[in-house]
């Protein structure tokens, strides 16, 4: 790009040589002051036109005034946005400026992802009774067809599909899940379980937290590292830029206007699906279910979450996966413990590993974050089922 010349004193001297009658020596005041205005004016459409793009040439009005003469000049276009993007944003738009339908008796819909039978399907048992009326269960096995030991899992399966642990197949269950849960109009919010999930408070304590906040507790954070930001493909761009890349733990809890937005979305779903996944391009692994949501999230409602989820689950140990809990483990300390925590914590995965730690919100009051906790082995049942008998119920006041 041209930039503008600095103007030197000698070219003053070439000036007054240039057409000017050799017996006069000297121009008017008058023709100097205009002549004056006239050269100001011609740098100042040059600095408009062509703008200084280092500090030094910007120093030329002064380190404290530069700043100040960028601010006025007019804002960069924004990008236009492609056919799929207006079509999409005008569609998710709407859906979220469209209230919730009422509903006498509001739900929420427990959606197990697992690769077959729940082995904590008697605690889940114990933890629904009572309450028939609140709740609806909804099974994704990937695997083999459960055998359930409880009325409330029972012919509740899904129509399932193989699930392969990193790739898109993980968001499609999720996306299965939610389609037939938001069938039920009843159906408020939704919550995404592993089988190795369990409760951490009793039901009525998990229905209000989650029934009367105004967000959903989807995690995100911004990740510079190789695990985060270091898996973008620029090849998702224009509609999904490297700094709207986030990355989060797929275990959710959502409103109804979030799942119907998930479910209806095919634009960005179609970029993760196409250009984020294992042995992508110079062997970078991307995971869709570590990265869809956070980043769907991000750029379309980032204050309509919560920013971390409300499952623990316990990375202390610094592998490639979390810590798993053994029957040797349990007790109600360590279940207070989880119970106890108000704060929620990122680590990112470059050099400075920089800690991120945010308050635990619940309508703007702080609380505790957690209501499931995950990676409990199966033999750590009967110690839960005690404990469980044992929790102690908070009141949301």
């Amino acid at each position: 790009m041209k930039t503008a010349q600095p103007w030197r004193l000698g070219g003053m001297k070439d000036l007054q040589m240039m057409s000017v009658p050799r017996h006069r020596a000297h121009l008017k005041k008058p023709t100097w002051i205009i002549f004056f205005i006239l050269l100001v004016s011609v740098f100042l459409v040059c600095a408009y036109v062509y703008p200084p793009r280092n500090t030094a040439a910007c120093y030329v009005f002064s380190s404290s005034r530069c700043k100040v003469f960028t601010d006025w000049l007019p804002p960069a276009p924004a990008r236009e946005l492609t056919d799929e993007e207006f079509a999409s944003r005008v569609v998710i738009k709407d859906i979220l400026n469209t209230p919730p339908a009422l509903s006498k008796t509001p739900k929420i819909a427990f959606m197990f992802l697992v690769p077959g039978s729940l082995p904590f399907e008697k605690l889940w048992d114990k933890f629904f009774q009572g309450h028939e009326d609140r709740f609806s269960v909804y099974v994704h096995a990937s695997k083999e067809k459960p055998v359930h030991i409880s009325r409330f899992f029972v012919d509740r399966e899904i129509r399932s599909e193989k699930v392969v642990w990193g790739g898109i197949s993980m968001i499609d269950a999720e996306r299965r899940l939610l389609a037939n849960a938001l069938i039920d109009p009843d159906n408020q919010h939704f919550i995404l379980l592993s089988d190795s999930c369990v409760p951490l408070h009793d039901f009525d304590y998990i229905y209000n937290y989650l029934m009367y906040t105004n967000v959903s507790y989807i995690d995100k954070f911004r990740d510079p590292g190789p695990h985060g930001s270091g898996r973008y493909s620029d090849r998702m761009l224009p509609e999904v830029e490297k700094k709207d890349f986030h990355k989060g733990a797929q275990w959710f809890t959502m409103k109804r206007q979030h799942a119907l937005i998930i479910t209806a979305d095919s634009l960005y779903y179609t970029l993760f699906r196409d250009f984020c996944k294992p042995g992508m391009e110079g062997n970078k692994n991307c995971y869709p279910d570590e990265h869809y949501l956070p980043t769907f999230f991000h750029m379309l409602d980032p204050v309509g979450i919560a920013n971390w989820s409300v499952t623990h689950v316990d990375w202390s140990e610094g592998k490639w996966h979390p810590k798993s809990y053994k029957a040797e483990d349990v007790s109600m300390e360590i279940v207070k413990n989880i119970t106890s925590l108000t704060e929620n914590v990122h680590v990112t995965s470059d050099k400075s590993k920089e800690i991120q730690i945010r308050p635990c919100l619940w309508n703007g009051e702080r609380r505790p974050c957690y209501l499931f906790a995950r990676k409990f082995l199966p033999e750590t049942l009967d110690k839960m089922m005690l404990v469980f008998s044992n929790y102690t119920t908070y009141s949301l006041g």
